[in-house]
């Protein structure tokens, strides 16, 4: 689903605020969760119920909030499709302090790419696919059709939102929405602290002293990357153990010719972060196949 409201809900009625109710219902029929937003643009406070997290903090995406609390409990895990909870009683004072409608682009399978000023957005222009646009206060977001793990700061002026985040409902934008695509997903993989990682250039001293394999031409190790990454994706089981040992391969074949980069890495990363292994993870992998090497 897409947050273009273009399917419609009764008017809501007995509201101070029946505009952002009217978009939020409209936008939840298209099956976008919602939730209002206060004063500095920020979700409600827990209720005391739950504040602190006193009742689990576990979301349930069915309700408003965990525990099926009746309240705009938990930020995004408030989100929600359903028009009895958009319009109970419980969240009517919200609706009247909301200076804006919320929504968890996660739970609508969709991920956010959050520009904030105007270079931000020439960096989007040169580097990302073309997708709907939708104009902010200060730059824009770009909407790709797929859900990732939000991250904020993934570079100067730009934040991923998707699952267990919420952004900021502005209009239903222009252009075409296109599929998530990798460029966006490795924005999440950030760099390993360096007291855990592997260096930050991944080669090693190329024995060629050209870049190049030696033992084959540069079309060989894209081969090579390449199946590394099916074999990852298509890991149904011991998904610890099958990244371990194709990295352990990808550098037992390449790992001494000075062609690998942090582009090669950046792909089985996020090859493995797709099929939820951790970062911390993919760096102890990397590097434990590294000393078992010997590199």
């Amino acid at each position: 689903m897409t947050p273009d409201c273009t399917t419609r809900r009764p008017r809501a009625t007995n509201h101070p605020d029946g505009d952002h109710l009217r978009t939020a219902l409209e936008l939840a029929a298209a099956g976008v969760p919602v939730l209002p937003l206060r004063a500095g643009k920020v979700p409600f406070g827990n209720c005391r119920t739950c504040a602190k997290n006193a009742c689990g903090g576990r979301p349930n995406m069915k309700h408003a909030g965990p525990c099926q609390c009746p309240g705009v409990c938990h930020a995004w895990a408030a989100a929600t499709t359903d028009p009895d909870v958009i319009n109970s009683r419980p969240w009517a004072a919200a609706w009247r302090q909301a200076v804006c409608v919320g929504y968890h682009p996660g739970g609508a399978g969709l991920t956010v790419v959050d520009l904030d000023n105007a270079a931000a957005v020439a960096w989007a222009r040169e580097t990302l696919p073309a997708t709907r646009i939708v104009p902010t206060t200060r730059g824009e977001h770009w909407l790709y059709q797929g859900a990732m793990r939000s991250s904020n700061a993934v570079r100067p002026g730009v934040d991923v939102k998707s699952t267990m985040a919420y952004a900021r409902y502005l209009g239903p934008g222009t252009g075409t929405m296109t599929d998530l695509p990798d460029t966006v997903r490795v924005l999440a993989v950030k760099e390993p602290p360096a007291a855990r990682s592997a260096p930050r250039s991944v080669s090693v001293p190329a024995r060629s002293g050209n870049g190049e394999c030696p033992h084959r031409t540069p079309a060989y190790l894209e081969r090579g990357i390449a199946m590394a990454e099916q074999r990852i994706t298509a890991a149904r089981s011991a998904v610890h153990a099958t990244v371990y040992r194709t990295f352990l391969a990808v550098l037992s074949t390449h790992g001494r010719c000075g062609c690998l980069t942090d582009a090669h890495m950046t792909r089985l990363f996020t090859a493995a972060h797709a099929k939820g292994e951790s970062l911390r993870h993919c760096t102890d992998a990397w590097t434990n196949a590294r000393t078992t090497l010997g590199l």
